[in-house]
């Protein structure tokens, strides 16, 4: 699970990706490696989700792959069947938690107040992701749970742009943040996989200027 972290840390950016066709994924998945973001958070909002997930999960080598919108158990283990090594989840639910941990899989799952932050301090979390970010407050926000929280990593999401990356880069509480910028639905379906790939190189320069100066 720590090694999952420590990758989602290293890349900083998670594409959180909303599939309508799974004839994309692979495709996409290749545009991700050449853009040098290679990761993918397929959210399972779709019925083209988890076989998306399967069709993936081929380039487990090169991509850091991961399912989102997980609400229980049995979406849970699908998706790790289909090759997710991480879950994020909108919100936060124990027994979803536990069931991941016994599985020994990475999970995320949402917190945007001080109870839910607390409950994952107690289960044992190390990140949350924090949604709906721009909604519930953004920067501002995190910097106050940091407070009592100063252990706990975050992954913003909701609301997080090109534009305002490397303000939240800048916060080390910030684990990753989580983000669709890079791949527009317009882009999917007209195949300009090239553009997604450009997006991505353009993401990763500010993630490692953003370093360079926090």
């Amino acid at each position: 699970m720590h090694d999952t972290l420590s990758q989602l840390e290293q890349l900083a950016v998670v594409p959180a990706i909303i599939l309508d066709d799974a004839d994309h994924a692979e495709p996409l998945a290749q545009a991700l490696i050449e853009g040098g973001l290679p990761c993918a958070e397929i959210t399972l909002r779709t019925p083209a989700s988890m076989e998306a997930l399967h069709r993936m999960s081929p380039f487990s080598d090169q991509l850091l792959l991961g399912a989102g919108t997980v609400i229980n158990i049995v979406q849970a283990d699908e998706a790790i069947d289909a090759g997710a090594k991480f879950i994020v989840s909108p919100g936060m639910d124990e027994a979803l938690i536990r069931h991941c941990q016994s599985r020994d899989i990475l999970i995320i799952p949402g917190a945007c107040t001080p109870t839910e932050v607390m409950l994952a301090v107690n289960l044992g979390l190390d990140c949350v992701k924090f949604f709906p970010s721009h909604a519930f407050g953004g920067l501002p926000v995190l910097r106050a749970l940091h407070g009592p929280f100063p252990h706990m990593r975050f992954m913003p999401t909701g609301g997080i742009t090109m534009e305002n990356l490397s303000d939240h880069l800048g916060f080390k509480p910030v684990l990753a943040v989580g983000g669709t910028w890079m791949i527009k639905p317009e882009w999917l379906e007209n195949g300009r996989y090239d553009l997604i790939s450009e997006v991505c190189a353009t993401t990763m320069e500010i993630v490692r200027h953003a370093r360079r100066t926090r």
